[in-house]
C-alpha cells in the first residue's frame, strides 16, 4: 500500500472517534457484513474510507429508531443503487421504495420518541416540584 493510500484510510480507532460508535460495534458491523472496511493493512488491520464512515453514520442514525440490521443493510444497498448512475430503472424503483419505507418508519419512530421524551420531561418536572430538600 502506498503512503497516499494509507493516508486516505482511517484506522478503526479513528473511525470510532468520528462516528461515536465503539470499536466492538464497528467490528460487529463488519462481521455481519453491514459495513465492511474498504481495505486491510499489511498487518490485517481494518482500514476505512470516508464512504465507509458515512455508511457507519447512517447506521448510527438508524439504530436508535429501532431498525433491524437487515433493514439497515437494505437501506445502505438502496442508497448505493441510487448513487450509481449505471443502475437500471427497475433497480432504482426498488431502491426508492426502500428509502420511502425507511423514511416512513423513521418518521413514526421519531414521533414515538418525542412522546416518550415529553413524558420523561413531565415526570422530571413533577419530581422537581416535589423536591423536599
Amino acid at each position: 500500500m502506498t503512503e497516499d493510500a494509507a493516508r486516505a484510510h482511517l484506522q478503526i480507532g479513528q473511525v470510532a472517534e468520528r462516528t461515536e460508535l465503539s470499536i466492538k460495534t464497528i467490528r460487529h458491523y463488519d462481521e455481519v457484513g453491514l459495513v465492511t472496511p474498504s481495505a486491510r493493512s499489511t498487518g490485517g488491520f481494518r482500514l476505512y474510507t470516508e464512504d465507509d464512515v458515512e455508511r457507519l453514520l447512517v447506521v448510527r442514525r438508524m439504530k436508535p429508531l429501532g431498525f433491524t440490521l437487515d433493514q439497515m443493510r437494505d437501506l445502505l444497498d438502496a442508497l448505493e443503487v441510487l448513487d450509481d448512475a449505471d443502475s437500471g430503472p427497475d433497480e432504482r424503483a426498488r431502491a426508492s421504495a426502500i428509502v420511502l419505507d425507511c423514511r416512513t418508519t423513521a418518521t413514526q419512530s421519531c414521533e414515538k420518541l418525542r412522546r416518550q421524551l415529553d413524558y420523561a420531561e413531565e415526570f422530571t418536572a413533577l419530581l422537581i416540584a416535589r423536591d423536599t430538600r
